[in-house]
């Protein structure tokens, strides 16, 4: 009804009809619970004022939705708005009546009123006089007040019985409160002093305001016995009367030594009991290690005062054994709420209970506040208030309405219901400023107590009152409650021995100080002493049993205990599968179950398993209640993944597919297994830092092996043609539709299980289709050609009237929730609502036509400068030769003509950002053909100029590759960019991006041009290389962070090449000869690009600290800054040649290697104390070489024996493809084997010469060429294997001529990697020089020829595709959607393995040592 009023209010007619709609079914559960009480009560009176109150509440709140419908239709009326305002409070008040009519009730409320009338008493200015001796008020004091204590404990137990125990315990707590208050005020007006009597009439006053406390918390929980930490709010009460009454005691009472001391500390050792009745509540925030640190403390606190009260005891040190007794009661409450707080978060964490969810706020205690500003409303009102008094109801209304206000400020801040926050808003602003109004009349008040000032005091309290009473009403709204915790059977069980130990705790400690108060008094009593002696054992056996039962309970043991021999057996059942695979005896599932059925239960099981990761990850760390509950989750996911894993593979006929799954699927179980060992181990200890390590490192294990595994089931659903989770996918992209399709199906959900749940998720379906209208209205605005546009409006339409017609029947279904035809009609409309969004999903994709192409020519573009670092590599090899005879000049004119033809590209792919995606798309291809055509001329250019000057040729390919790369980086700009206004930040990037491009083609152009004049093309090399650091640099001072992270040492030995770089630098200025300054510029952009790239790298790792990160990245740029500053002054020394200048040579050659010194440093900071220095040894090479030679021997056996048998050296023409690729094959691995046998012969020639060591002489540098050129043999005969193997397959039909493709281009890289690391140290000349040359040559055509083949017969079998077009729409549409999520999935995969494959290659070269990489001879 609080919802009502502020939606009708605010002319929310949405809401108003939500809150309508559950007002009326909480009104017929209502009406249902009135007649089921009136028939149950025994009084006819009582049952006939349940039934008229009931009927009081329907005829209200009739009146109350009429006048909220009026408020609607006309919202600014203040008529209107005041005459709702009358009905809700006439509502309020009957429903406030209904309740009191409950049994039970009206007897707290009699008790209440009891002790407010009591109460007036302390109001008086002079005491009455005293009519009993001290000694008489004394003893009667400390009676009522224990048959007080003892009242406010059977008000706590009978909460939890019947309403008659409670109507007889409430109305026995308000007569011994009035005779306790009788008794007290007796007690003052003993006093002597004018600021005791205050002090005890204040203490007395506490302790009416606590026993009002006390009994509206047993109201609140008899009424509602399910309500949120209700039970510890009335304990909290009780202890709090207990505590008044006991500072009331030690202020008023002068008895036998000690006596008082043990009388308060039995009252709080009563209080406190009831915390271990049925703890099924948080006691407090302490997590369950916290409880037992608190119980260890506390126990250690109790060992030493209860060692205390007997020294004391026997000594008669009177103050020093009251102490103890208070700290001794203090430890026992101490260890009761740890013990009942421990208890707690057993029973919570069995996988059977469940854990209690925090509300929006907390009803009681706004139920306290208004009870408490009632109360000082009162006080301020009354003729016979004192000015003390005024100023104490003035203090008390501050506090709560400040309370409030900020109850209110956090209620806003959670809820997401825009009308609940808007109401919470302004209710607070109502209750602070009818405060701030009261606020002025008391002040006034203070300054002259008149009649007028009192009038107006009384005035202003009201309508504070009045706000108040609305915000309580509209905070036990519940939707707002907590939900509490469920502890279920077995968790109760858990519970027992640590509630038993704690109440024998309890038991033996009451007795002890009963027994210790009798001690003080006569500390000669032997048998005392021996009782004494007794009760101290008992109280120590029950803490050690309650730290045994405490730690043997520990959260989420025993489950994952459970969990981790499921999971075991789960590994056998696969094990066993795996065996029966083996045997081809595998038997699976049902044959009525499809394999695509039981690919999707694989699926769904592992993305399950998935989900669970970070969630146990988290409860293993710090969440100890939750651990078992999430382990026993993951457990239950492992039977359905084997028999799933199992049934798939015995539907698969490939033997290798078999075993791929199981073997995945076993691995899944094992890293899951393992985790669970280290979850058991951390146990939810967030202390426990020496677990965590183990536990980072079993999910990081678990993450990829559920990645591995969903990659082998995407890649069997493709192969397989299951295309179901397509539109799923797309969905997930396009934000706004998923959420209506998930919230479409669970409207079919609730429609079963749950239809009171239907207006919610209606509600959630109309305000995402708004905002899917927005920017659908955007979408169909901006997109190109008018067509799509009117396509996403008309789609968009369609959709929301499914969604109209949707929330019609769900509202239908909610009014009668056991109509099966409405049900019916509601599916089929959330069917038709699906339909409609995947329709809408494939118009928002047709209109994304230009960023698809500028995805596709990025993927190009990183293929091309792939293809251009292998072709750099043989050209820095020298073997880039010429095919005939033909010069540079035959491919300039093609060369500036297809640069000029780029540069027109540019422009277009620039204002295609700003325009249709039609232009975009077509800008984006004509790009990506233009560059590739550029690439394949200038590497025409380069392999003309003769492998004599490979240095030369280096120069103009690395042109081209900077232009290459300024494209893929103007492309991504682009797409970033398409369809921004001007002024957004993605355009200046674009701007950014063109000029680079512009630059490197002109530079491109330059170099082209002076590639033929020896006297110029050094100097032009130069300026190219500074240009393309400066770019470098740019992207390393750039804030994004690498995708990964490298080692120290790696770091290092990058920064090997920049000294060797510098030093060449400084011998080519001092020379000024071209071909020395051309080698500088390669080995220059070479060195600074990788030192560069691991600096990034290296510095961004996650273990680097943030100053040693701050400090590599800085003396990166310098070194950069200064390395530049170098080849600017090389350039000078060209231009100009002077003695000064070449003097300057050195000054930059010192700045750089001071910078150099300082990156090592840092290096060697990052790696810390572990810093060794790296030994390759150099005699293992001779051995490796011919391992490798051997393995590619017994690779060219291998397809000796295939099928066809031997054929003619030459190639023939008129063989089938089959034959030409064995034919390839196999003339491919006869050259590799002589390669390496050559490479061998090289190396065991270096070591006749003395240029490597036969012993660990120069362990450094021969120690890292010799690494070099072992991986380099190695990876010839890996590369000649994997040739052999995708040979035999594709003779066989089990691969393709893409793979085939691949693996031949793979030794020709292999290859040409070996041949420069074997000319690192040889001799140009020598016979086994030329010999490895020819070998080499011999590798790369007998690649290319099978290359050539491969792809004539991929280009063949590509023309023999066909496609039938479905006729009908829908299932167009759906082929749609099919053919576009199969092209993005396969240009994904192709940007993915284009990505791969580079890592894969700069991995490998960092296997080179530096000499090699510098290729000097």
């Amino acid at each position: 009804m609080a919802q009502l009023l502020t939606c009708a209010a605010q002319g929310n007619e949405h809401y108003t009809g939500v809150a309508a709609r559950e007002t009326a079914q909480a009104l017929r559960t209502l009406a249902q619970a009135a007649r089921g009480v009136a028939a149950s009560t025994k009084e006819p009176q009582s049952a006939a004022a349940m039934l008229d109150s009931a009927q009081y509440v329907m005829e209200g709140s009739a009146m109350l939705i009429h006048e909220a419908h009026q408020a609607l239709v006309s919202p600014g009326d203040a008529e209107s708005q005041q005459r709702l305002a009358q009905v809700a409070r006439a509502v309020s008040h009957s429903l406030n009546n209904c309740v009191n009519c409950l049994p039970g009730q009206k007897d707290v409320d009699m008790a209440l009123r009891s002790i407010g009338e009591a109460s007036k008493k302390l109001l008086v200015d002079t005491l009455p006089t005293c009519s009993k001796s001290f000694q008489e008020a004394q003893s009667e004091l400390n009676h009522t007040a224990a048959e007080l204590n003892h009242s406010a404990g059977d008000v706590v137990h009978s909460s939890r019985g019947t309403s008659s125990q409670l109507a007889m315990a409430s109305g026995k707590f308000s007569e011994d409160f009035d005779e306790f208050l009788d008794t007290g005020i007796e007690m003052a007006g003993h006093t002597q002093c004018q600021e005791d009597q205050i002090e005890v009439i204040g203490n007395l006053k506490n302790i009416s305001m606590a026993s009002s406390k006390l009994l509206l918390a047993a109201k609140s929980l008899s009424v509602d016995p399910g309500a949120a930490n209700a039970k510890n709010l009335l304990a909290a009460a009780a202890r709090t009367v207990t505590e008044s009454i006991n500072q009331l005691i030690t202020l008023c009472t002068q008895q036998a030594p000690g006596q008082k001391e043990c009388d308060n500390a039995l009252r709080e050792l009563e209080a406190v009991r009831g915390l271990l009745d049925n703890p099924s509540e948080p006691v407090s925030e302490l997590s369950y290690f916290d409880c037992i640190e608190s119980v260890m403390e506390n126990s250690k606190v109790l060992g030493e005062s209860m060692a205390g009260i007997s020294q004391h005891c026997k000594t008669g040190d009177v103050p020093a054994f009251g102490h103890c007794v208070g700290v001794a009661s203090k430890a026992l409450c101490g260890l009761t709420e740890a013990a009942g707080q421990a208890s707690y978060l057993v029973g919570v964490s069995d996988p059977n209970s469940q854990s209690g969810h925090e509300g929006l706020v907390d009803p009681i205690q706004f139920a306290r506040a208004n009870q408490a500003i009632q109360m000082a409303c009162q006080n301020l009102v009354d003729p016979a208030s004192s000015p003390s008094q005024v100023l104490s109801a003035a203090t008390i209304v501050a506090k709560h309405t400040s309370a409030l206000c900020n109850a209110c400020r956090l209620a806003s801040s959670k809820t997401s219901n825009p009308v609940a926050r808007r109401h919470f808003v302004q209710s607070a602003k109502e209750v602070a400023n009818t405060t701030a109004n009261l606020v002025k009349t008391i002040k006034a008040l203070d300054g002259d107590f008149s009649e007028e000032n009192r009038d107006r005091c009384r005035v202003a309290t009201t309508p504070l009152i009045e706000a108040v009473e609305n915000l309580s009403t509209f905070a036990s709204n519940p939707e707002f409650a907590s939900i509490p915790a469920q502890i279920s059977n077995e968790g109760s069980a858990a519970q027992e021995p640590i509630v038993r130990s704690a109440r024998s705790m309890l038991d033996s400690s009451t007795l002890l100080l009963e027994t210790a108060r009798s001690l003080i008094i006569n500390p000669k009593d032997p048998p005392t002493w021996s009782i004494l002696a007794g009760h101290s054992r008992t109280v120590s056996d029950s803490i050690k049993s309650l730290i045994t039962s405490i730690r043997d309970k520990a959260p989420g043991q025993r489950e994952c205990d459970y969990s981790i021999d499921n999971i075991n057996k789960c590994i056998r059942d696969i094990e066993q599968a795996s065996l029966a695979a083996v045997g081809q005896s595998l038997q699976g599932c049902r044959d009525d179950i499809s394999l695509e059925a039981l690919q999707e239960q694989l699926t769904s099981s592992v993305q399950e398993i998935g989900h669970l990761i970070d969630p146990i990850n988290t409860a293993a760390r710090s969440e100890a209640a939750q651990l078992g509950h999430k382990v026993t989750q993951l457990a239950s996911y492992f039977e359905p993944l084997i028999v799933a894993s199992v049934g798939l593979a015995s539907k698969i006929m490939d033997q290798q597919q078999q075993m791929n799954i199981l073997d995945q699927t076993k691995t899944l179980s094992e890293s899951a297994l393992q985790m669970l060992y280290a979850a058991k181990e951390g146990g939810g200890n967030p202390k426990a830092a020496h677990t965590h390590d183990a536990i980072a490192e079993a999910v990081q294990l678990m993450k990829e092996a559920v990645d591995d595994i969903m990659v082998t089931l995407n890649e069997a659903a493709s192969e397989g043609g299951m295309v179901g989770g397509m539109v799923e996918a797309i969905a997930e992209a396009m934000g706004r539709v998923r959420r209506t399709t998930v919230y479409v199906h669970a409207c079919m959900t609730k429609s079963v299980t749950c239809p009171e749940e239907l207006g919610g998720l209606a509600s959630q379906v109309t305000v995402d289709y708004s905002q899917l209208a927005h920017q659908g209205r955007l979408a169909a605005a901006t997109a190109e050609p008018e067509e799509v546009g009117f396509q996403i409006k008309t789609r968009v339409q369609e959709l929301g009237h499914g969604c109209i017609y949707l929330v019609q029947k769900a509202g239908a279904l909610q009014m009668s929730p056991t109509d099966s035809f409405s049900k019916r009609e509601l599916i089929e409309c959330a069917r038709g609502v699906t339909e409609k969004v995947s329709m809408v999903l494939s118009a928002l994709q047709a209109g994304n036509k230009g960023t698809q192409a500028c995805i596709t020519a990025a993927s190009t573009v990183s293929g091309i400068i792939a293809d251009l670092d292998t072709t750099i590599m043989f050209a820095s090899a020298g073997t880039l030769n010429p095919e005939n005879e033909e010069s540079f000049a035959d491919h300039r004119e093609s060369i500036l003509k297809t640069a000029k033809a780029l540069v027109e590209d540019t422009k277009r792919l620039v204002s295609g950002a700003a325009s249709s995606q039609d232009r975009l798309a077509q800008a984006a291809q004509s790009s990506a053909n233009t560059i590739t055509m550029l690439t394949d001329v200038v590497k025409l250019g380069a392999t003309s100029m003769g492998s004599d000057d490979p240095e030369t040729q280096v120069v103009l390919i690395n042109a081209v590759r900077d232009v290459a790369k300024a494209l893929a980086e103007l492309i991504g700009a682009t797409k970033c960019a398409a369809g921004k206004p001007a002024d957004d930040p993605s355009m200046y990037q674009l701007k950014s991006a063109a000029k680079v491009m512009v630059t490197n083609v002109t530079s491109l152009l330059k170099t082209v041009k002076a590639v033929e004049d020896e006297a110029t093309r050094g100097t032009r090399a130069l300026e190219a290389t500074i240009e393309c650091i400066k770019q470098e640099l740019t992207v390393f001072q750039s804030k994004d962070v690498p995708e990964k992270s490298t080692t120290p040492e790696e770091f290092i030995r990058m920064t090997k090449g920049i000294t060797t770089a510098t030093a060449k630098a400084v011998a080519a200025g001092n020379s000024a000869q071209q071909e020395h300054v051309i080698a500088t510029a390669n080995l220059s952009r070479k060195a600074i690009s990788d030192m560069l790239t691991t600096c990034k790298q290296a510095a961004c790792h996650p273990e680097v600290s943030e100053e040693v990160r701050s400090k590599a990245l800085h003396y990166g740029s310098e070194c950069t800054t200064g390395y530049i500053d170098l080849l600017e002054q090389v350039l000078l020394v060209l231009q100009k040649p002077t003695a000064d200048q070449r003097q300057q040579l050195a000054v930059h050659s010192k700045c750089v290697a001071g910078c150099v010194t300082e990156l090592i440093q840092t290096a060697e900071a990052m790696k810390g104390s572990e810093w060794v220095d790296p030994e390759d040894p150099t005699v293992i090479a001779e051995t490796e070489l011919l391992g490798a030679a051997a393995s590619i021997e017994a690779a060219a056996k291998k397809l000796e024996q295939l099928k066809p048998r031997a054929k003619p050296k030459q190639a023939d023409e008129t063989l089938d493809f089959e034959e030409q690729i064995l034919e390839a094959a196999k003339s491919i691995a006869a050259a590799t084997s002589a390669l390496v046998k050559s490479a061998s012969a090289a190396q065991r020639e270096l070591v006749a010469q003395g240029k490597v060591g036969s012993i660990l002489a120069n362990a450094v540098d021969d120690g890292q060429w010799s690494h070099g050129l072992i991986s380099a043999a190695r990876m010839v005969a890996a590369a000649t294997s994997n040739l052999c193997e995708a040979a035999n397959a594709s003779v066989q039909g089990h691969a393709s001529e893409e793979k085939l493709i691949s693996s031949a281009k793979q030794v020709a890289a292999s290859t040409a990697q070996l041949l420069v690391a074997c000319k690192v140290k040889a001799q140009p000349d020598s016979e086994a020089m030329r010999r490895l040359q020819a070998a080499g040559n011999a590798v790369k055509r007998a690649s290319d020829n099978l290359v050539k083949a491969a792809q004539k017969a991929a280009f063949d079998k590509a023309d023999d595709h066909s496609v039938v077009v479905k006729t009908r729409f829908v299932g167009g549409i759906a082929q749609i959607i099919a053919a576009q999520e199969e092209m993005l999935r396969k240009e994904r995969e192709l940007e993915e393995a284009r990505k791969k494959l580079a890592q894969i290659r700069q991995q490998q070269y960092k296997f080179l040592p530096t000499e090699l990489r510098e290729d000097e001879r």
